[in-house]
């Protein structure tokens, strides 16, 4: 893969999100519908549950039309601030193409503040949920209902940006986040100490992802407070997840009947997850169980010529996620050079078949018409955040 390919391709992208004003729509955000509010019935979970689907299953974008409004999401917000903490680490070694160490303070200043004030408020420490209502066959969450998702990948962007500026309302953040995890979260329990953090103060799920994310976040504040309760409610968490992986190595979604497939992006996370629970932690007694999983992700979702699969054994719908996340994955693991061929077909895949001329990422490629919606959470975070962490450690 040739390096100018990569760089146009992220200066494309970065100049459409600054552009932007790091505001957009998200596939969740159909309640946002100022159109949708006026209905008599809005409030009804069934009605909303379909509201929703429209928008997300649709290749055509009718937020324009229904009258949904561009906002801030502070999962993607968190993302850019991760990207730029890692463009900052590069101008401070001289590569000024993304910007100049000021300008790029200013961007992290920036990004990081509004995040604490995007905050939700009302819970034992700092936490984030999304800026949309949202509605399942099961529970209805409430735009702003912090989630263990959305509050674990900002605690970490507010780690990187405590990291490069040393400044310690960041670590008050995450330090902070850690409380929310632990005070405020539903715990299922499965025996002999172990359970699965709920994803939600609101809900009882028990979606393996988000459980190994929570654990992380308190491997991290572990690492500055050595807070044993913190310490144990990490391993005892990971140790569940571990027991739920499958003969070859992979894991399905979640343990309700309605989530028992295993996806690229999701199993990623939980590689990811394990690997920084055991960098935090010196615990080394999951090795041979991330290696499994490892093999399994490799061997699974990525053809040999770059196409990411969604599903272990379905290749579409080919989600935006599942390159972004495998970069990340690989970097984590310390398996990038090692896998630097497939990585570059990935990457050169994505920017062929899932970059518009205009520098923003598609949803998803499908077999029929595809969803070209410029989603700014989902896609043009996640790919401004691989591309940023791919270049810095393309550069050492």
């Amino acid at each position: 893969m040739q390096k100018e390919l990569v760089l146009d391709s992220f200066l494309r992208l970065k100049q459409y999100v600054e552009k932007e004003e790091y505001k957009g729509w998200d596939p969740y955000d159909g309640l946002n519908s100022k159109v949708y509010q006026q209905i008599p019935f809005s409030n009804w979970k069934y009605p909303r549950w379909f509201w929703i689907q429209l928008f997300k299953r649709n290749p055509f974008n009718l937020r324009d039309l229904l009258r949904v409004p561009k906002d801030y999401n502070t999962k993607g917000i968190g993302l850019f601030l991760h990207g730029y903490c890692q463009l900052y680490k590069l101008s401070l070694n001289g590569i000024h193409e993304f910007g100049n160490p000021e300008e790029l303070k200013e961007k992290i200043d920036f990004l990081g503040n509004l995040l604490i004030e995007l905050r939700s408020p009302g819970y034992s420490g700092f936490c984030w949920g999304y800026n949309f209502d949202w509605q399942n066959r099961v529970f209805f969450q409430p735009k702003g209902t912090p989630t263990v998702v959305a509050t674990s990948f900002v605690a970490n962007a507010l780690h990187e940006a405590y990291l490069v500026t040393k400044e310690e309302k960041y670590l008050n953040g995450i330090l902070s986040s850690c409380k929310f995890i632990c005070e405020d979260l539903n715990r299922t329990e499965y025996g002999n100490g172990k359970f699965i953090f709920s994803y939600s103060p609101l809900d009882k799920s028990q979606v393996y992802n988000a459980s190994l994310l929570g654990a992380r976040l308190l491997a991290q504040g572990y690492v500055y407070t050595k807070n044993e309760e913190w310490l144990d409610l990490s391993q005892r968490a990971v140790k569940t997840i571990m027991k739920l992986q499958d003969n070859k190595g992979g894991w399905v979604y979640g343990a309700a009947n309605n989530q028992q497939w295993i996806d690229s992006f999701h199993t990623g996370f939980n590689l990811e997850c394990i690997s920084d629970y055991m960098n935090y932690t010196g615990d080394k007694s999951f090795e041979k169980e991330l290696q499994k999983g490892t093999n399994y992700y490799l061997h699974n979702f990525f053809l040999t010529d770059g196409t990411p699969k969604y599903y272990h054994n379905h290749i579409y719908p080919i989600d935006i996620h599942s390159p972004a996340q495998f970069i990340i994955t690989l970097i984590k693991l310390n398996k990038l050079e090692e896998n630097i061929d497939l990585a570059e077909k990935v990457l050169n895949y994505t920017i062929h078949n899932m970059q518009d001329k205009e520098g923003y990422f598609y949803y998803q490629l499908k077999k029929g018409i595809s969803s070209k919606i410029p989603y700014m959470r989902w896609a043009q975070a996640w790919m401004f955040y691989t591309f940023a962490n791919f270049i810095l450690i393309k550069t050492k």
